[in-house]
């Protein structure tokens, strides 16, 4: 674990435990990180058994329904540690309270504080004036943290996400996120570029930028900052490290960071592009731009001028009115294009959103074959890139001793993204967790990789 931010900091409190449950995307994982940063600033200590905590909070995702289901269960799984164990609150934070604010604190009297996604920064006081009485905080002007925010790094110490910017330009028809979070708000260069150099400071060696659109970021700023300058001013920090770049949009992808991406070295030729569909008149209902020829020609144009980018994409299948020819319009693109990475998602239908009044719903049924019949094809292309690696040699990010067992390392080569693409097995030599190493790969499964130490 650790800390960064301007102090770290016990002050006249009594020090409680907490056990913080972090849900969703790792959007929602800095917001936890940021929570946790000004919790420990505060005094408070963390545990990571729920029966021993005095204080539980549950950050929720409520992006799409089933989302929401695990949210709502974990916050009702924690909430017996009120009555078996040390518990004697229980705060509920994110997008849930966010979305629901009065529906959560009428069916859930057993939670104390709900906190939305623009009130984190004020959960530390709620916490320490909690009276007894159930709080709902929500709404408020919309949050941005900056680099002097105390946050608290979960999980490997190695890699870190950056949050750019906070809420959203677009207005997707299925997408539910703008009136969560707001509208499109940059951060300031120079605050990503701190937190940036305080985080490789503190031995960080990859560091992840992210956003719910990353090449949209500085259209909000007025003073000419584009997502090429920032990258290249992190690129410029020193020491050994990645920079990648998260969850770009794909129309009007800015030609200036392919020269960017090209030009420095430090920053991975890694892109993940969700293009959610192909068929104009899909994108055309989810208020998307664009179709097949115009995806084509981007894939293409980032292939060619770079070599070796590894390209992930997320797609959404059932969207209503979806019909069997526009789905393999689809199907076949994906087997033309080959991405590296793919994930597929069954339609959602998220009450608020323009897609939530369409008729033809696609059947449930119909949705799951789609998304299996396109896993299915993409496990056979990531299966065959994989095969084509056998022999080469890949420089890997060590992650350390494997979860399965000790006679495996993890590891990732550039083309991997933490948390959501394939592994490097390493079953021959040794190597530190959080350096970068030189591996041969050996062997290949469907997504992940062997290979030796060299």
């Amino acid at each position: 674990m650790t800390v960064h931010g301007l102090r770290l900091t016990v002050h006249d409190i009594v020090m409680k435990s907490i056990c913080f449950i972090s849900l969703g995307c790792p959007k929602n994982q800095v917001d936890s990180e940021v929570m946790l940063g000004s919790l420990i600033d505060e005094g408070y200590v963390l545990t990571d058994d729920p029966t021993h905590a005095e204080i539980i909070i549950v950050n929720t995702c409520a992006f799409i329904e089933d989302a929401r289901t695990e949210a709502v269960d974990t916050v009702l799984e924690m909430a017996e540690h009120k009555k078996s164990g040390t518990c004697d609150m229980l705060v509920v934070a994110g997008c849930l309270p966010e979305r629901y604010r009065d529906e959560l604190a009428e069916s859930m009297p057993e939670v104390d504080i709900f906190i939305g996604v623009n009130e984190i920064a004020k959960l530390p006081e709620l916490i320490h004036k909690h009276a007894g009485d159930q709080h709902v905080a929500v709404g408020g002007s919309h949050y941005l943290y900056n680099e002097f925010t105390p946050r608290v790094l979960t999980g490997r110490n190695h890699a870190a996400y950056i949050k750019i910017a906070e809420g959203c330009f677009h207005a997707c028809s299925f997408c539910i996120i703008p009136r969560i979070r707001g509208k499109f708000r940059s951060r300031e260069i120079q605050s990503v570029v701190a937190e940036a150099k305080t985080l490789i400071e503190g031995g960080v060696k990859e560091l992840n930028l992210i956003a719910q659109d990353t090449t949209a970021y500085g259209h909000d700023l007025e003073n000419g900052t584009t997502i090429a300058m920032l990258m290249d001013r992190v690129a410029d920090l020193p020491g050994e490290k990645w920079v990648r770049l998260l969850y770009s949009y794909p129309h009007n992808f800015p030609d200036d960071l392919i020269r960017i991406m090209k030009d420095r070295s430090d920053i991975v030729k890694y892109l993940d592009i969700p293009i959610q569909h192909v068929s104009r008149r899909v994108l055309e209902s989810m208020r998307r731009e664009g179709d097949a020829s115009e995806l084509r020609k981007l894939i293409d144009k980032l292939r060619l001028q770079l070599p070796g980018v590894a390209i992930r994409t997320s797609l959404i299948v059932g969207y209503p009115g979806e019909t069997e020819r526009e789905f393999e319009e689809l199907l076949d693109f994906v087997c033309e294009m080959k991405f590296d990475h793919l994930g597929a998602f069954l339609y959602s239908l998220e009450e608020g959103t323009a897609a939530a009044d369409l008729k033809s719903q696609v059947p449930r049924a119909i949705a799951e074959s789609r998304r299996d019949e396109i896993m299915r094809v993409q496990q056979e292309i990531s299966r065959d890139i994989n095969q084509r690696k056998i022999g080469k040699v890949e420089y890997v990010l060590v992650e350390g001793p494997s979860e399965e067992t000790e006679h495996l390392l993890v590891a990732r080569h550039a083309g991997q993204a933490p948390d959501v693409d394939g592994v490097v097995y390493i079953n021959e030599g040794s190597a530190e967790a959080g350096k970068f190493a030189l591996v041969e790969i050996t062997d290949s499964h469907d997504y992940d990789l062997i290979g030796r130490v060299l």
